[in-house]
Order: structure tokens, then C-alpha cells, then sequence
């Protein structure tokens, strides 16, 4: 896109091209997160993890969490330091805030979604009202002047349509991803939950 779209665009390109420039550094950034999430996860350890806590050695348990970066072993490990309180509300506690963690900028991406067709529409409405006032002020003898109204109202609608469906993708994207995280996390709180009081009863006995 050269500067002369962008001025042919009129006032409401700079909202849209803020909305691009938002989305691409989002889009980046949780690229970044994603693929460091994906190489921090450990399921050997949460295997062993597992097996530790089944068999209520609750103190190994918390050591083999030192250090990892595993979103789930992170949980485990503060809902353990806080088991006597209430193990289940830890839980669910320490797995709100990964999610939280995992989920953000989701928000504002969702937001450039439905902002940016609405941007250009308002583009559209504008560059026609100034066409009309153009040929309401007797200049219909000038072409360029009523032209560029027009111009202004289709340069808005593409580029708003283009900077929405270029947001759509990674946004569902990342949304499917957090939706797969999260499945994986409640799956293994839940077996980590069971293992612990397991672990416990035997103790018990």
C-alpha cells in the first residue's frame, strides 16, 4: 500500500492502520509465547509427577517441580504448597492464572476482528457523503473531487475487510489453541487431584 492510498483513504486509514499494526505485533508476539509454551512442556516429569504424588511423597513431588517450566507442573507445584488450605482450590487457582497467561491479548485481537469492517464502513459513509456534498455545491463539473469521495470510500472498505480477515486467522487460531490447552490442563489437574488423595488415603491406612 503506497502513502497515496493512504491519503486518498482519508481520516479513518490511520484508525485502520493502527488496528494492522496492533494485530501483526500481537499475531508475533503470541507466536513467540506458543512455540516457547511448546517447548517448556515436560510430560515425563508429569508422569513421574503423578506417580510421586499417587504414592504420597508429597515432599519429592515438590522438589521435582523446582525449575520446570511446564504450565501444568507449575500449577501442581503451587497447589501442593498450599494443599492443607484446600489442594482443589489451589488448583483451580494456579490453572486460572496460566489461562489467564495463555489467553492474552485474545481480547484485543477479537476486537480488531469487529472493529476494522466497521472502520471501513464508516470510510464508505464518508467518502460518499463528501461526493454528494460535491455535487451539492455545484462542482459536479470537476470529476477528481467527486471521484475522490468515491475513491476514499472503496480504498476504506478493502483495506478494513483485509486488516479483519488478516486478524481473523491467527486469532482463531490462537483461540483454538488456548481451547486445547485448557482441555489438556483440566484433564491433568484432574488426574493429579485423584493421584493426590490416593496418595493420601494410603497414607492414611
Amino acid at each position: 500500500m503506497t502513502f497515496d492510498w493512504i491519503v486518498q483513504g482519508g481520516p479513518v486509514m490511520y484508525p485502520l492502520l493502527a488496528c494492522s499494526l496492533v494485530s501483526v505485533t500481537i499475531t508475533i508476539e503470541r507466536a513467540i509465547f506458543w512455540v516457547r509454551e511448546h517447548r517448556s512442556r515436560d510430560r515425563g516429569r508429569l508422569d513421574h509427577l503423578a506417580d510421586l504424588i499417587a504414592q504420597g511423597n508429597i515432599a519429592q513431588a515438590q522438589q521435582l517441580c523446582e525449575g520446570s517450566e511446564d504450565p501444568i507442573v507449575r500449577v501442581v507445584r503451587f497447589a501442593l504448597g498450599h494443599r492443607h488450605e484446600s489442594l482443589e482450590a489451589a488448583l483451580r487457582l494456579g490453572a486460572g492464572e496460566e489461562i489467564r497467561r495463555m489467553g492474552r491479548y485474545l481480547k484485543i485481537h477479537d476486537t480488531i476482528v469487529t472493529l476494522a469492517p466497521l472502520l471501513g464502513i464508516l470510510g464508505t459513509v464518508l467518502g460518499i457523503i463528501s461526493s454528494f456534498d460535491v455535487m451539492a455545491g455545484g462542482r459536479i463539473d470537476n470529476p477528481v473531487e467527486v471521484t475522490g469521495g468515491i475513491a476514499e470510500a472503496l480504498i476504506t472498505t478493502a483495506v478494513g475487510l483485509v486488516v479483519a480477515m488478516l486478524s481473523l486467522i491467527p486469532y482463531n487460531y490462537f483461540s483454538a489453541r488456548l481451547e486445547r490447552e485448557v482441555s489438556e490442563m483440566e484433564s491433568r489437574l484432574t488426574g493429579m487431584e485423584i493421584m493426590y488423595r490416593k496418595g493420601m488415603a494410603g497414607d492414611a491406612t
